[in-house]
């Protein structure tokens, strides 16, 4: 259905298709402003509870950025009016913010033309739909999770010109980043901004688990105390029950597959979030007709239930703060989430890095000239006589000062200290790999006995148990997780508890509200739990099957693990990942027996786990679980219920730490260092070596590969002078080769022989077990390797 821009809203130019739905005008902004006046079908914010804020824009005389609400501490809500107009005061309010971001992205131009920053997007043809945004929300109060186009929003929100030049230059007072971030990579934890990255979507996501989180404060507030036993003694928790989280998005991001994910979960779970497309008709040179089908993303969602839609021309300040304000109104009142479709311009190229005369016509750059925000405002404001040409001069130039000014001071800044670069990789506060951590197994009464021995299954899911009576902030879910979405089935079935039953019980006894099910999509797992980890949450989430982990990756890659860093500290994500891995399954094929560990270990920031017995998988969970990282918890498949290496419960607060081996089984002659599924079978090849051929070999368990003991392998290998690295995953390119690397350029003189590597073939897995068994490496293989190195 064409459309045109009038009056503010998209209205559809043939409505006939609705004659019979008035509700659809409403529910998707197609509707005349004579209709809105009498169904109320744009609501305004003050509709709903706690909506309302204090008009407190500034005179039309007043000049400075810091009287228009571009600071923390007079950032104000603009309530509004029935009428959908903005006041006097308040559109030159809306004027000087608007203005200071243009000016803004011009002299950030005029700096990379000389190389003092390195480089430029800019928010050129959005700065009405984004200051109305700010304006019509809370900052410290709401919660934004914005991309990277979203200047003059934070200007509203509160960050200033100086906050935005420091980023530019990579300065160390840099308070989005410390110099980490390219420019326009917003943070704030002051006003609740959460650090953006470059990636297309992933924030949708984010903002569905800040909201989730905001959710469960409230609902049990009791949560939120701090706790200085575990990573809680350094989230400070704000929550408030009407809180909304806004998030936006470029309308090419749509395409994403996480943006509609995102949708569907807010969508089931009608949470407060606002999804705002700023729709500049291009994703870089892709015009929008091929991004999306049909050329109009409003569109596609309008079925997804539970939401307030609007369709508005986003150049118009007004018709973007009335959208924005009855979207939060539907918000606060509980009734679901908001998609708002902002039509904009893209008054400059997509960042000074290209130019999009390559692309566009002269006609179309020229029509998206006519219809620049910052200049329709302009001339509104002298036509309307709302100010002077001599007011707006005077108010131009104060803020032209204001921005050289703030320009100058942040090239003059100090440069972040080269000392620095490790800092926030992982937490300042609580090491996991300290003596802290390192408790003893609880004896058992001697009225009692010896304790019976649990598999892994059971210690992990003890585990779980446990810290969930003892931290009420951790939350539990995946792919069927749960014992039964259905409570009502819980009258009369056992429960599910997840593929492997790991989780069996918990919903039962801790409720749906802590234990649930996700979609079947591993990115919304993941993604999700970036929001609710900011929020100082511990989510534990599981991925059903290492071998389709890998739509989460980009989450675990460019957002979980680098979160603490890009923020300088500002925010930190202590999710657990726990992921059943490997093969060895009889009939586990390609899609059922994946290694892969390497991939994960190359991930500065994140912790990655992997024991191979029961005790040791239930002290390193609750590390884990206790600690202020990320961690990714791989548990062998194989491992889960295997008579080898089952233990008595070792009491509620058994830990390990992080980044210390163990000797499985000393020797003098050979070292093998493995992990996970090769433990047992090192040890077997150990003892076939010793009774066949007198041979001590010692078998070192990593249990952890990021960190990993390298004082444990080093102390070893100076002993033995002889080492073998054994690992399930493919030979070539394996996390084994990293160990193997390292020793022969640290530990050279002190080998007697080539350090060997036994790994599975450079292939995937078979169905069929014989060729399985000749894939993985094998008890056998290991023995051959052992015999072969100490006859060198």
């Amino acid at each position: 259905m064409p459309s045109k821009i009038a009056t503010g809203h998209i209205r559809a130019t043939t409505p006939e298709v609705f004659h019979n739905r008035p509700d659809c005008y409403n529910r998707l902004g197609y509707f005349p402003p004579e209709q809105q006046r009498e169904s109320g079908g744009m609501a305004m914010a003050k509709a709903a509870s706690g909506s309302k804020g204090n008009s407190t824009a500034a005179s039309p005389a007043s000049t400075s950025l810091e009287t228009s609400g571009s600071s923390a501490s007079n950032a104000s809500v603009m309530e509004a009016p029935a009428t959908g107009a903005l006041s006097p005061a308040q559109l030159v309010d809306f004027y000087r913010l608007m203005y200071a971001s243009r000016k803004i992205d011009d002299r950030e131009i005029m700096l990379k033309r000389q190389q003092k920053i390195f480089f430029q997007v800019s928010a050129a043809g959005h700065e009405a739909l984004q200051v109305a945004a700010g304006k019509a929300l809370r900052p410290g109060y709401d919660w934004f999770v914005p991309y990277y186009r979203d200047r003059a929003l934070c200007l509203a929100l509160g960050m200033t010109a100086e906050d935005m030049f420091l980023q530019a230059v990579g300065a160390a007072a840099d308070p989005s980043s410390g110099g980490r971030q390219m420019p326009n990579h917003w943070s704030s934890a002051d006003l609740n901004i959460v650090s953006t990255s470059s990636s297309t979507a992933t924030q949708a996501l984010h903002a569905v688990g800040v909201a989730e989180a905001g959710r469960y404060f409230s609902k049990f507030p009791e949560s939120a105390v701090k706790d200085e036993g575990d990573y809680r003694a350094f989230h400070d928790v704000r929550f408030h029950g009407d809180e909304v989280v806004l998030t936006t998005i470029g309308e090419g991001s749509t395409s994403q597959g996480e943006f509609w994910e995102a949708l569907s979960s807010a969508s089931n779970l009608k949470l407060p979030v606002i999804f705002l497309v700023e729709d500049n008709g291009y994703a870089i040179s892709v015009p929008v007709e091929a991004n999306t089908p049909g050329g109009n993303i409003s569109r596609l969602v309008a079925n997804f239930p539970n939401f307030f839609f609007a369709e508005i021309d986003g150049t118009d300040p007004e018709a973007s703060f009335e959208a924005v304000s009855a979207a939060a109104a539907h918000c606060r009142a509980g009734k679901g989430p908001a998609f708002i479709h902002g039509h904009c311009v893209r008054i400059y190229s997509h960042s000074f890095s290209e130019d999009d005369k390559y692309y566009r016509s002269r006609a179309e750059r020229e029509a998206d000239a006519m219809r620049d925000p910052l200049h329709k405002l302009q001339m509104r404001l002298l036509r309307e006589g709302i100010l002077s040409p001599a007011e707006m001069e005077t108010l131009e130039q104060g803020i032209d000062g204001e921005v050289a000014t703030a320009a100058a001071n942040a090239v003059s800044a100090p440069l972040p200290a080269i000392a620095g670069i490790p800092k926030h990789i992982y937490s300042e506060d609580l090491d996991p790999t300290s003596a802290a951590f390192a408790t003893e197994p609880e004896a058992a009464a001697p009225s009692t006995g010896k304790r019976a021995e649990k598999t892994m299954a059971d210690l992990i899911n003890a585990c779980l148990r446990d810290e969930m009576r003892r931290d009420p902030r951790i939350i539990v879910y995946g792919e069927d997780v749960a014992d039964a979405t259905r409570e009502e089935a819980l009258k009369e079935v056992k429960g599910k508890g997840g593929v492997f039953q790991l989780t069996a019980g918990l919903q039962t006894e801790f409720g749906s509200a802590r234990v649930f099910n996700s979609p079947l999509a591993e990115a919304n797992i993941v993604g999700r739990a970036v929001g609710y980890a900011v929020r100082g949450m511990k989510p534990v989430v599981e991925i059903q099957f290492f071998d389709y982990i890998w739509p989460a990756f980009h989450q675990i890659r460019n957002e979980l693990s680098v979160m603490r860093w890009r923020s300088n500290g500002g925010f930190r994500t202590p999710a657990v990942i726990r992921v059943p891995i490997g093969g060895y399954l009889t009939g586990g094929s390609i899609y059922h027996s994946q290694s892969g560990e390497s991939l994960f270990t190359h991930i500065p920031g994140l912790r990655v786990v992997f024991p191979s017995n029961a005790l040791d998988a239930n002290g390193l969970l609750r590390t884990a679980l206790r600690c202020d990282d990320p961690v990714m918890f791989l548990e062998h498949k194989r491992l889960y219920r295997e008579p080898y290496g089952r233990a008595a419960y070792p009491g509620p607060d058994y830990m390990i730490p992080f980044g210390k081996a163990a000797i499985t089984r000393p020797g003098t002659d050979v070292t093998i260092v493995t992990y996970g599924a090769l433990v047992p079978r090192a040890l077997q090849a150990a003892q076939r070596a010793e009774r066949e051929h007198g041979i001590q070999t010692e078998v070192i368990d990593l249990r952890t590969l990021s960190p990993y003991d390298w004082e444990a392998i080093a102390t070893s290998v100076k002993k033995t002078s002889r080492v073998i690295v054994a690992y399930e995953d493919t030979r070539s390119w394996g996390y084994g080769a990293e160990i193997a690397a390292r020793i022969a350029d640290e530990l050279f003189e002190d080998l007697d022989a080539p350090v060997k590597r036994v790994a599975a073939m450079d292939s995937f897995v078979a169905y069929q077990p014989v060729l399985e068994d000749a894939i993985l490496p094998q008890p056998e293989d290991l023995l051959q390797a052992v015999i072969a190195l100490k006859s060198f």
